[in-house]
């Protein structure tokens, strides 16, 4: 028997994304059209179809939550200063913060048997300290991609993530639960991204990291999907 794979969780082709995006601002609508084919080839890889589907592994989750923490702390620390620098105000980031929600998700799922340290999520925050110091444009492309997925087509992982853990015993992941609703929470990043004061070199390098910036995540899925056999 086939499992039925779900529709994809990007937010580039559904009709009432399509209508959403008509409020974007003019930089969110570029970096929007900008990762949109990486962002498909990303919910084409194995383990993000596996997940999708209901077949991923609880081992797989725990290396997940593991490896996106000591990235999360380095945005969540960065970020505030690096923003405030650019001249971009009002990123809601105390209630965008998934860090105490990644610890709590790791302590949970320390009864899952351990995987190996990841490489992938190594790169990632050796890219991202460089970017801190050298760029930090480039670094505030990685908090769109990473917030802007946690409240879009992350809220679809999740219920899978749920279902998953939960059939197995397992407490569901707080990662992508947010206290305040999402629509506002979007909003605001949206509204904080277009603030920035860049000149025109840096809002095409903003455009170019955003892609890197799935790049990286796609390096992780794939980690993450050799973790199945």
């Amino acid at each position: 028997m086939t499992t039925a794979i779900p529709a994809a969780i990007s937010d580039h082709s559904r009709p009432a994304d399509v209508l959403a995006r008509k409020g974007f601002g003019p930089r969110v609508r570029r970096l929007h059209g900008r990762i949109g084919a990486a962002h498909h080839q990303a919910e084409g890889m194995s383990f993000s179809r596996s997940l999708l589907a209901g077949q991923a592994h609880p081992r797989q989750l725990a290396a997940l939550v593991r490896a996106l923490a000591p990235a999360y702390a380095l945005i969540e620390a960065q970020g505030p200063l690096l923003a405030a620098a650019l001249g971009a105000e009002g990123f809601p980031w105390a209630d965008l913060a998934r860090s105490q929600a990644l610890h709590q998700d790791i302590a949970r799922l320390a009864i899952v048997p351990a995987t190996p340290a990841s490489a992938a999520a190594e790169i990632w925050l050796e890219h991202l300290q460089r970017l801190a110091k050298q760029a930090p444009h480039r670094f505030m492309a990685h908090v769109y991609v990473r917030y802007g997925g946690d409240l879009s087509g992350g809220q679809q992982l999740a219920e899978q993530a749920k279902a998953i853990l939960v059939s197995q015993g397992l407490s569901p992941l707080q990662f992508w639960e947010f206290q305040r609703p999402l629509p506002e929470l979007k909003q605001q990043l949206h509204d904080a991204i277009e603030r920035m004061d860049l000149s025109e070199d840096e809002e095409q390098e903003l455009l170019e990291e955003s892609v890197v910036a799935f790049h990286d995540t796609q390096r992780l899925l794939a980690e993450l999907g050799d973790l199945a056999a």
